[in-house]
């Protein structure tokens, strides 16, 4: 690499602000570096107490956005980890006016194994906002893209906070054509498969022990949508997954358990109903006659929040593509 003093006219120079910072932005071993690389075909180094970018105009502009969100962020002392870096790049890769400077700003929690919790893309920063700001949000899109996972942490975060004096979590026993009185075992049984990613993500950031505790004092419910009539839920947050598979009468019961102090996520993915030939879906609903209702938010994801593996959006997108040639 040259030792002259000012960059070529194809480099771009990314102020690294410290070693620490850098080796932050960098990545054990360089990983995030030569994520950058391999996906960009652009030349990624470091000079000093700053970053390198060589390659086509284009892409050295979007590599040195990012590259400044992603210094911006480890500055702050965040510990950034090869999905932050994807999830920057992502965004910018869709959008490159995209506003991703705010994206690493705010962990919502902690894992049990230490891993921090955040938003990801800019619909997740917008859906966790409207969470904290409104009574009611949807959440609708694929799978992936961490609707459930984020309304858990925020339920989890505002229940740590006292904000809530318990947690919700419900859903419709329907799932691609089962149901409950084709499953083996008594109604315990047959109802915790349905019930299993809510478990799975509480356990996440409470661990097993403390979910089990809280269960038994009833300061965390999990239980099908059914167990939710004739109910009014006060000082609860309340979150209502895979909505898709309500009708509409299940959604307006879930809807006006509301209580006093209480906030709801309801969340689900229009291109999975697994209803019966007939049933209309009461999400689909819900969010076209709720939609301009005071305190009431709504977003919608798309593949390019999916958090999952990268593939995870590649089939998305052929399955799109495919419906819309039957179409």
């Amino acid at each position: 690499m040259s030792d002259a003093t000012s960059p070529a006219p194809d480099v771009v120079m990314v102020p690294g602000k410290s070693e620490d910072v850098m080796r932050r932005v960098c990545g054990p071993t360089d990983a995030h570096l030569r994520y950058i690389r391999d996906r960009f075909g652009a030349t990624v180094g470091a000079r000093g107490e700053a970053f390198v970018v060589r390659g086509a105009e284009d892409v050295q502009t979007l590599v040195a956005q990012g590259l400044r969100s992603l210094v911006d962020a480890a500055e702050r002392g965040t510990a950034l980890t090869l999905a932050d870096v994807r999830a920057v790049f992502d965004t910018l890769a869709h959008d490159d006016g995209a506003d991703v400077a705010n994206l690493l700003r705010d962990d919502i929690l902690m894992t049990q194994s230490g891993r921090p919790v955040r938003p990801r893309t800019v619909n997740q920063k917008r859906y966790v906002t409207l969470i904290d700001q409104r009574t009611v949000t949807f959440g609708i899109g694929p799978a992936g893209t961490g609707k459930t996972y984020l309304a858990v942490a925020m339920a989890v975060a505002a229940f740590r906070r006292r904000r809530y004096e318990r947690i919700i979590l419900t859903r419709p026993a329907v799932e691609a054509g089962e149901r409950l009185g084709f499953l083996p075992g008594d109604l315990e049984a047959k109802i915790n498969p349905y019930l299993r990613p809510l478990y799975d993500a509480l356990y996440d950031f409470l661990g097993a022990a403390e979910v089990s505790a809280l269960l038994d004092e009833r300061l965390i419910e999990v239980a099908p949508l059914a167990f939710m009539r004739g109910r009014t839920l006060h000082r609860a947050f309340v979150i209502l997954d895979e909505a898709q598979n309500t009708t509409r009468q299940q959604m307006k019961m879930f809807l006006t358990r509301l209580g006093e102090g209480s906030k709801m996520v309801i969340n689900g993915d229009l291109t999975q109903i697994d209803l019966e030939r007939g049933a209309r879906s009461g999400l689909k609903q819900a969010v076209r006659i709720l939609g301009d209702t005071d305190d009431v938010g709504a977003v919608r994801f798309d593949e390019r929040d999916v958090i999952r593996h990268v593939l995870v959006q590649r089939i998305i997108r052929a399955y799109e593509r495919d419906e819309g040639k039957a179409r």
